[in-house]
């Protein structure tokens, strides 16, 4: 597609749903009741919602047919075999396990192979991944480059792992640490790709030490794609083959399908040998359904198996990135920061930066994430402090506050869900965000839960 012309919803609208518009005034006591945390806010009262990417996709009239033809056999279903097939062509993995979504991918994976005190290194873990790797008494430990801490640097591969460190680390620690990870998008660095020469890196150093290596693979296409037009020496290449070739450098993946999968409900497994896939298949038996299912639908299996062709379509993935392209351009364009360059699946805004005047134990992020909703209707996610950040004494002196590496909000955009015009909306709507930040104040909380913290929390304004 030429680069002079519009890049267009590749694709025609076959069914609509109204939208929620609510004044300012009439938000308000709605935020307030959910304890001013946007997880807790019905969608009935949510304009743009942006909270999260993840199973929030419109799916296609393929996917929907697909779904009519399901075989739900409780055992040796012919839609298991189908999106079992898809996977290994795609992966090159024999042993396929479904799971009904990513966290229940990792409690599986994590319970079966982590004892406490372990380490499980990777560039960034996502706040489910590091929970699930913090409950067993295990340590999930942090390697992303240091341009990826650094919300205003252009660097074209912030996810990256930083493999000097990754070597080290591997050598020093190596009799604890089970298995390594890459998490690709890197979500908690803000969206950021992978480089392929870093997997391939990775993938060296896991083998030099003798360490299984597991692809957090949710937005694999994504990554795959941001390498096709960022990585010099791949340009080429389709997407499909970049994809497979980083399965090819990994002993294995774990997925949340509601991601890349384009469904609502979906995830899986899966592993090129057999070392662990008894002990996992115990479990799910245990705790999920029976192997052929993993707790879907055979007609979510249906879905899930043409999804995992349906994203690796270029057309879909140029107008994908296109999007938060032109959301995060205007936004810096109105005045507010955003981590660069943008991603594939979200545009994260630097609270940090647009909010300096408040400290990170009173969570700019999440004060931020609020206004969003009072003023647009746009319900966020904030990705800082508030899901982060900890006291190291257990108490609420500020001197004792560890903040998280960035203060981030994410916007997270749902797949074939929304059309410019909303975007252009929003984007009129900043100019008035930016003129009352001076005005913005921090929050505190009143409820903390131990577990998960941003999911549950309760919070109040300060001032």
């Amino acid at each position: 597609m030429s680069q002079h012309r519009t890049i267009i919803e590749p694709f025609k609208i076959k069914v609509v749903e109204p939208l929620t518009i609510l004044s300012r005034q009439e938000r308000e006591p709605i935020l307030k009741s959910a304890g001013y945390n946007l997880f807790l806010v019905s969608s009935s009262a949510v304009t743009f919602d942006f909270l999260t990417d993840s199973g929030t996709t419109a799916m296609s009239a393929n996917q929907w047919a697909a779904m009519m033809v399901a075989d739900e056999s409780y055992a040796g279903s012919r839609s298991f075999a189908k999106f079992e097939r898809v996977v290994r062509n795609l992966t090159g993995y024999e042993n396929v396990i479904p799971t009904h979504q990513g966290r229940a991918a990792e409690r599986l994976l994590f319970e079966a192979v982590l004892k406490p005190g372990m380490k499980v290194p990777s560039n960034n873990h996502f706040d489910t991944t590091r929970a699930n790797i913090e409950h067993l008494g295990a340590e999930a430990v942090d390697l992303v480059i240091a341009e990826g801490r650094d919300p205003s640097l252009n660097h074209p591969f912030k996810g990256n792992i930083d493999t000097n460190a990754l070597d080290l680390f591997c050598a020093k620690e190596r009799a604890k640490i089970p298995f390594g990870m890459i998490t690709i998008t890197n979500n908690t660095g803000g969206g950021q790709p992978v480089s392929l020469e870093n997997v391939r890196e990775a993938s060296r150093i896991y083998k030099k030490h003798g360490i299984p290596f597991i692809v957090d693979a949710c937005r694999f296409a994504e990554n795959a794609y941001l390498i096709k037009v960022r990585e010099a020496a791949q340009t080429a290449r389709s997407a499909r083959e970049i994809a497979m070739e980083i399965f090819s450098l990994a002993d294995g993946c774990m997925m949340s399908a509601k991601k890349d999968g384009l469904v609502n409900i979906g995830g899986f497994i899966a592993l090129r040998d057999t070392t662990w896939v008894e002990s996992l298949r115990s479990l799910l038996i245990l705790t999920e359904g029976f192997p052929t299912y993993g707790g879907l639908a055979a007609r979510d299996l249906e879905a899930l198996a043409v999804g995992l062709e349906e994203v690796l379509d270029e057309r879909y993935l140029e107008y994908r990135t296109a999007v938060t392209r032109y959301m995060a351009e205007g936004l810096n364009k109105a005045g507010i920061p955003t981590v660069q360059p943008p991603g594939a699946h979200a545009v994260y805004i630097d609270a940090r930066a647009f909010l300096p005047h408040i400290p990170p134990h009173q969570f700019p992020g999440q004060s931020l994430a609020c206004e969003l909703f009072l003023s647009e209707g746009i319900r966020s996610c904030e990705i800082g402090s508030a899901m982060f950040g900890h006291y190291t004494d257990g108490g609420k002196d500020p001197k004792s506050f560890v903040p998280s590496q960035m203060e981030l909000v994410r916007l997270a955009f749902p797949r074939r869900v929304y059309t410019q015009s909303h975007f252009d909306y929003i984007l009129e709507g900043m100019v008035d965000l930016v003129s009352k930040r001076d005005a913005m104040r921090g929050m505190r909380l009143t409820y903390d839960p131990p577990f998960l913290r941003h999911f549950t929390a309760r919070f109040e304004p300060l001032g």
